[in-house]
């Protein structure tokens, strides 16, 4: 009960923090842009909230996104980490960028990444597209320029089964790529991560919805390796329950 105590004023607690910052900037829904005459929204959704128990140490993740905006034109605000109940945040990042529609269910997004964990921090420069696939798979892709000049990319994939009108399976897939070795924080060339996982959520209102699952996290090529020669663990299984909302 402590450790899941630690997790709440931790890691919840950073969570907090970056969701409240993707609304800050928000205006009364009901003013209007006079320019266009195109009326400003916002939107927050926290995909996972969620507490990780595997063979390792357990964990509180998060992963969450927001925008205010119109319809062509929004300011997104992006975050996700980790954060081990028994130490310090292992590692955490917020992105804000300025997205523009470029296709029905397709923005283009530019704009800055900060890492603040691992350490040393990092600044990035970002540039990505972000939309609805055919087959409706929801696609998150990603290109990273550090102040350092390294050079990495992130491609993530989300597809939703209704199993029910509420019950929902969400299968997930994640892959990391690096042009170049980053020594200090462990990563080799080529592709250097793959995270896949599946939740089955359980949807009380559409906003709010409980959810149970598996992740699976795997460190590959020479990152895997520089794991191995640190002693730490290429790969790991957990078991995730969390929530997911959105407003």
């Amino acid at each position: 009960m402590n450790r899941v105590k630690a997790a709440t004023t931790g890691g919840a607690r950073l969570a907090a923090v970056l969701l409240l910052a993707a609304t800050a900037w928000a205006p009364r829904p009901d003013l209007v842009l006079a320019a266009e005459g195109a009326q400003i929204l916002t939107f927050v959704e926290a995909d996972q909230l969620e507490y990780r128990a595997g063979s390792g140490e357990d964990t509180f993740s998060w992963d969450a996104q927001g925008w205010v905006g119109g319809d062509y034109d929004k300011i997104w605000v992006k975050t996700q980490g980790d954060d081990p109940l028994d130490g310090p945040v292992k590692n955490a990042e917020i992105q804000v960028l300025y997205s523009r529609t470029l296709a029905p269910f397709w923005d283009l997004q530019i704009g800055g990444r900060y890492d603040p964990k691992p350490e040393p921090s990092r600044g990035f420069a970002v540039l990505g597209i972000q939309g609805l696939a055919p087959y409706f798979f929801e696609v998150d892709a990603a290109g990273f320029v550090s102040d350092e000049g390294d050079i990495s990319a992130r491609l993530e994939a989300e597809y939703e089964l209704l199993i029910t009108q509420r019950l929902i399976a969400k299968p997930s897939a994640e892959i990391n790529v690096a042009a170049q070795d980053v020594e200090e924080l462990g990563i080799g060339s080529g592709l250097s991560q793959v995270d896949l996982g599946l939740r089955f959520r359980y949807e009380i209102v559409r906003e709010l919805a409980p959810y149970l699952g598996v992740s699976w996290e795997r460190a590959i090529g020479p990152t895997a390796d520089r794991a191995r020669r640190n002693g730490t663990d290429v790969g790991e299984l957990t078991f995730v329950t969390g929530v997911r909302f959105w407003f």
